[in-house]
């Protein structure tokens, strides 16, 4: 029987990424996610596995697509500036085919920023933050049970598709404390990586690369992403639908804000508003079909972001041509988490 802890969302993805079978980790602390290395330096010795604190977050994201060319399963994670230093790194992984798991406990930007949660780096990761033109898988949990149960996920879909997985959270779900059942690693059938790096003194010789100079190469290559890509959208898709069967009004939210605009959503049932939640759980490939197919019935959409808008550009290119997209969006700063109070007056102001 799974285990039922009491654990902090950070230390639910360390704890998820061992279980996957991550046993090298490459990073380098930044607030708000400090905890993911603090638990895997601790456990990971005890597994035969490797930690190591490099001396940046560039040298991290090198030493991530290293150890994935030799097939072993790894992970990285850092908070929003540390992830722009790694944004060259990913755009090799992309471009080389390396599966691997990035972990953004994303804070307040641009810049420095500060280091309360924020939404405002879904940009960088849903649209390619590096350069060229590439996709990664991008999961975004609401609760710590997802943090633990998205983490597996990652590893598995950058194994079947591979290329590098996100988990994007951000400082609320990351640092809260909830009750967590510690699943075991689900089966999953993985394709056999017979592209892992090797030498000519063992068989033939295996290289990874995102260098095409040959006449076509590249072009070629390129399509095969999308190709890929393409794919990964068919398949892979996921969201959550909450109170939407009569809604006359759904709630778009992704992560942490979901959790309150879902209270939000109660509260204007308890007051006989018929108003539903759409949750995104991939960012990317993001789930046009389900906004497609409710905005078909259902035709006014609230995105809430604690940015000043990002995912509604996509909710807006998803909605059917006759659906009226709004925005409520709060820029990141201290104390700019919104209440449901204040998602409910905005429920009323659009319903």
């Amino acid at each position: 029987m799974s285990k039922r802890l009491f654990v902090k969302g950070n230390e639910a993805i360390a704890m998820a990424a061992i279980e996957a079978g991550c046993r090298y980790y490459f990073g380098y602390p930044i607030t708000p996610q400090s905890d993911i290395p603090e638990y895997l330096s601790r456990e990971l010795p005890k597994l035969n596995g490797e930690f190591i604190q490099a001396e940046s977050e560039i040298a991290s994201i090198n030493m991530l697509l290293g150890a994935s060319a030799t097939g072993v399963r790894a992970m990285t994670s850092s908070s929003s500036p540390g992830i722009s230093l790694k944004q060259e790194g990913i755009s090799y992984m992309a471009g080389a085919e390396l599966p691997g798991v990035i972990v953004n406990i994303s804070r307040s930007g641009p810049g420095l920023g500060g280091i309360d949660a924020s939404q405002a780096d879904y940009f960088q990761s849903v649209k390619g933050g590096g350069h060229g033109g590439y996709h990664i898988v991008v999961l975004a949990p609401s609760s710590v049970q997802e943090m633990y149960d998205l983490t597996m996920l990652a590893f598995d879909l950058a194994d079947l598709y591979r290329m590098p997985a996100m988990i994007l959270g951000d400082s609320v779900v990351g640092q809260m404390k909830e009750p967590l059942i510690a699943n075991k690693r689900p089966q999953t059938e993985l394709p056999v990586k017979d592209w892992v790096v090797r030498g000519k003194g063992v068989g033939e010789q295996r290289v990874v690369k995102s260098l095409f100079l040959g006449d076509g190469e590249l072009e070629a290559h390129n399509n095969r992403l999308h190709d890929k890509y393409m794919l990964l959208s068919a398949r892979e898709a996921r969201w959550e639908e909450f109170e939407t069967a009569d809604a006359e009004l759904v709630v778009a939210a992704f992560g942490s804000t979901a959790r309150i605009a879902k209270t939000a959503i109660m509260q204007a049932r308890q007051e006989g508003l018929k108003v539903g939640l759409l949750r995104p759980i991939t960012l990317y490939p993001f789930p046009q079909r389900a906004f497609a197919d409710l905005t078909r019935r259902c035709k006014r959409i609230l995105d809430i972001e604690l940015n000043n808008g990002q995912m509604v550009e996509d909710v807006r290119l998803s909605v059917a041509r006759d659906a009226e997209v709004h925005f409520y969006g709060r820029p990141p700063g201290a104390g700019s988490l919104p209440t449901p109070e204040e998602l409910l007056e905005q429920i009323k102001k659009h319903y």
